[in-house]
């Protein structure tokens, strides 16, 4: 099975995040991906993973209610 490996732009585009929230869950090592000189490759597989289980933790939760 061959891994396909994005930007974290284009990993950005693909979820709804920042670059910056995914390349802070790349360095905490919560989701694939591997460092080329500055720049960040990320797993796709990994990060999609890693959305539906956050989608799905925040389902159990409830909705969120403001103070």
């Amino acid at each position: 099975m061959s891994r396909e490996w994005i930007t974290t732009r284009l990993a950005a585009q693909l979820v709804g995040y920042t670059q910056r929230r995914v390349r802070q869950l790349a360095v905490l090592g919560t989701i694939t991906a591997m460092k080329f000189g500055r720049d960040w490759q990320i797993e796709k597989s990994s990060l999609l993973a890693y959305v539906r289980k956050t989608e799905k933790q925040g389902a159990k939760r409830g909705p969120k209610t403001g103070t």
